[in-house]
């Protein structure tokens, strides 16, 4: 995330590391980011992946390259950099991007980053959404955070 931060990209936290940076006691293997996709934007995310010799993650274990085209798209891309597992998601399983996102985020102090992140009411509602086993095991752990933030924000 630093590098992103460094090179001033326009990024929403989404995934297992929203969940942990709300307060979830989960573990992930992977960055899922949902990029700002404007020109100058997609260029700098292009040059920190170039910069940290970005790969498509394969099954078949073939050696393919981040093209700057898919970025610009709809699709998810799982990549793997020398910093770690990446997923960008262009776009979310339901269709929405940055744009549509950003209204539903927070900045979360990480260090000395700042990181727009999923709220946690939205991050519910696409864990809950997406139809996949890990997510939905994670949507308790979180509505309890909710309750939890709800009822210290009575006091």
């Amino acid at each position: 995330m630093q590098a992103l931060c460094d090179a001033e990209v326009s990024f929403i936290v989404v995934g297992g590391i929203a969940a942990v940076l709300h307060g979830s006691p989960t573990t992930t293997h992977d960055l899922d980011i949902v990029p700002e996709q404007s020109t100058g934007n997609l260029e700098r995310l292009m040059s920190v992946l170039r910069a940290h010799r970005t790969l498509v993650r394969d099954p078949a274990g073939r050696r393919l390259e981040q093209s700057d085209a898919a970025l610009a798209g709809s699709g998810q891309i799982q990549l793997v950099t020398d910093l770690g597992p990446l997923d960008i998601l262009c776009r979310l399983h339901d269709g929405r991007g940055y744009d549509e996102l950003l209204a539903q985020t927070v900045t979360i102090d990480a260090g000395e980053l700042h990181l727009r992140v999923l709220d946690l009411p939205a991050l519910i509602e696409v864990k809950g959404s997406t139809g996949r086993a890990r997510d939905r095991m994670v949507v308790p752990l979180l509505l309890a955070l909710l309750r939890e933030r709800e009822r210290s924000s009575l006091e």
